[in-house]
């Protein structure tokens, strides 16, 4: 009898003990921004939401959790362009389970990121051969469109939606590079020597006008102080004439060359740095240098009037 009882007791605590335990092993948690996919016996039962959930012990397992986040997939794709350019195309796809899919992302689909991957570069290998390497580089945006495009046609199947598909450079060949920047140096500095040839065609022109006005306006300035010594002269010769009885214009004028011979020399004296020749500067020369003037103006004048 008391062998009875023990085995009574025990039995009952085990039972206290497994009942709740197995109990509470059914409750579980979801985080935030997670699917959890529950089984029964091996056959698809729920997707269990965020919060507290129970399943039937025993019988219910937790086949997987799916992560709702948005994930990103970064590939590096080496390609060639339509001009034989090796080019190497980073590309980043951000894409997320769709929530009311998580069945489809689930059993439909083994490995999205390969799928992904392989579609991305289908993509690629299908548009870049085709261009040249500047309209590649023209045409970076067109080619992440395609990618976005294609691949939500594909991926909704398998439950998931992508939310950016990125070509973030285009990476050619460190030879390439050297050789675009030279070509790009080399016409920028075309154009520069252009503009610097233009400005100075437009500085000589204007060099030139200015050089022009100067010397129409040096000739004028000789032209009137040339009238103006001639006019003093005329007066002078008029006043010596009357002040002077019995003298004559070539007096008047004999004295104003020597006048100005005298004045000559003395600025000459007066610089201490001068490059003017010396020649014959005695009072016979100064008659001679009147008289060969004097010639000159004759001969002009039977020149411009020759007699019958």
């Amino acid at each position: 009898m008391e062998a009875a009882q023990v085995l009574s007791v025990a039995i009952a605590i085990i039972v206290s003990i497994f009942v709740p335990g197995t109990l509470l092993s059914g409750f579980f948690q979801v985080r935030t921004a997670e699917a959890v996919v529950v089984q029964r016996m091996g056959k698809f039962q729920r997707v269990a939401g965020a919060g507290i959930n129970f399943k039937l012990p025993w019988l219910d397992q937790i086949a997987g959790r799916i992560d709702l986040r948005v994930q990103q997939l970064a590939l590096d794709v080496e390609t060639k362009t339509k001009d034989n350019v090796f080019v190497k195309m980073p590309v980043s796809v951000q894409y997320h389970v769709i929530p009311d899919k998580v069945y489809e992302a689930f059993y439909k689909l083994a490995n999205p990121r390969q799928q992904i991957s392989s579609y991305v570069f289908n993509v690629i290998l299908g548009h870049v051969p085709k261009m040249n390497l500047d309209d590649a580089f023209l045409q970076q945006s067109d080619i992440a469109v395609a990618i976005k495009q294609g691949l939500d046609d594909v991926m909704k199947t398998y439950g998931h939606a992508i939310d950016q598909a990125l070509v973030t450079d285009i990476q050619p060949d460190d030879k390439v590079k050297a050789a675009m920047n030279e070509i790009n140096a080399a016409q920028r500095e075309q154009v520069a020597a252009t503009a610097r040839g233009e400005a100075e065609k437009i500085l000589k022109v204007k060099q030139a006008e200015a050089e022009a006005e100067s010397k129409a306006l040096q000739g004028q300035g000789i032209a009137n102080q040339r009238k103006a010594i001639i006019e003093g002269l005329k007066d002078s010769v008029e006043a010596f004439s009357k002040a002077v009885e019995g003298s004559t214009p070539k007096d008047v004028m004999m004295l104003v060359l020597v006048t100005q011979y005298f004045d000559t020399m003395k600025e000459i004296g007066a610089s201490d740095k001068s490059n003017t020749i010396l020649m014959s500067h005695s009072p016979g020369a100064v008659s001679d240098l009147y008289r060969q003037m004097q010639d000159a103006v004759l001969i002009g004048q039977k020149v411009a009037n020759p007699g019958p």
